[in-house]
């Protein structure tokens, strides 16, 4: 896919952002408190809405909060999010929480990574679980579904990588279509020339429900995810990380996890 740029005025952006979310004039002014009507002139460009609706349109559309502000940008008022860099001392607190997150799942790997899927935060666990992968592919920032899929990171090391990588790839495309970034789009160019062509639906699909079956030296660990999100979040750099903690699918490979990670508690 292709990322359209961001429009550099308000009315391009709404019924750009409306389309994408496949939402109607009527609906949209519905959500918003507003009028079809008022709506339709506004993405035609005969009216120009205060800022004020301009939150409640970005916010109606479920947009995020960097496009929330490059909408408001667009109609020619200040941004209404700040933008923090993840290391700024103001962010510690919050550096504190999902530390003490990530490291409460330990025996189980975790990391918390930012809107181009570069790793900010990783466990023990996860450390242990990427043992043995180039060290270039470790440099910063490290990607995680790079790190997952390239032939030098733990592809080789993924018993179902044929489905699995089409699984990684089709979570990034839908996230890609409902968060729209140029980078997005570059790194499902890179990986889907890694992975292999997408094997056939069978009698056995499962579709989105598919576990990583990964090797280790304690046998076969079959692993499924859990995403997380801040949901109140009103600063662009924090909205936009996520946790993905990786938990056992059976009780052997609860197992494994504490044989691979004997210091983790319990």
């Amino acid at each position: 896919m292709l990322t359209e740029p961001r429009p550099t005025d308000l009315s391009a952006g709404l019924r750009l952002w409306r389309q994408r979310r496949r939402v109607s004039q009527l609906e949209l002014a519905i959500r918003a408190g507003t009028t079809q009507r008022h709506v339709s002139f506004i993405e035609s460009g005969r009216s120009l809405p205060g800022r004020d609706m301009v939150i409640r349109l970005a916010e109606s559309l479920q947009l995020p909060l960097r496009d929330r502000n490059a909408l408001l940008l667009a109609g020619g008022f200040a941004p209404a999010y700040d933008e923090t860099p993840y290391d700024d001392p103001s962010l510690g607190a919050i550096r504190a929480a999902l530390a003490g997150i990530v490291e409460g799942h330990r025996q189980y790997p975790a990391v918390v990574v930012n809107r181009r899927g570069d790793l900010v935060l990783t466990n023990r666990s996860f450390d242990v679980l990427i043992a043995g992968v180039a060290p270039y592919l470790l440099e910063e920032p490290v990607n995680g579904p790079r790190l997952l899929l390239h032939p030098d990171g733990l592809a080789p090391r993924i018993v179902n990588f044929a489905e699995w990588s089409w699984h990684v790839l089709d979570a990034l495309t839908r996230e890609a279509a409902q968060n729209p970034a140029p980078e997005a789009d570059a790194l499902i160019e890179e990986l889907t020339a890694l992975v292999p062509p997408r094997p056939p639906s069978g009698p056995d699909h499962l579709g989105f429900a598919v576990p990583l079956q990964l090797d280790s030296s304690y046998g076969e660990l079959r692993l499924i995810t859990t995403l997380t999100r801040f949901g109140t979040a009103i600063e662009v750099t924090v909205s936009e990380l996520r946790m993905e903690a990786f938990l056992p699918a059976d009780e052997a490979t609860a197992k494994a996890l504490r044989l691979l990670d004997p210091a983790a508690p319990g």
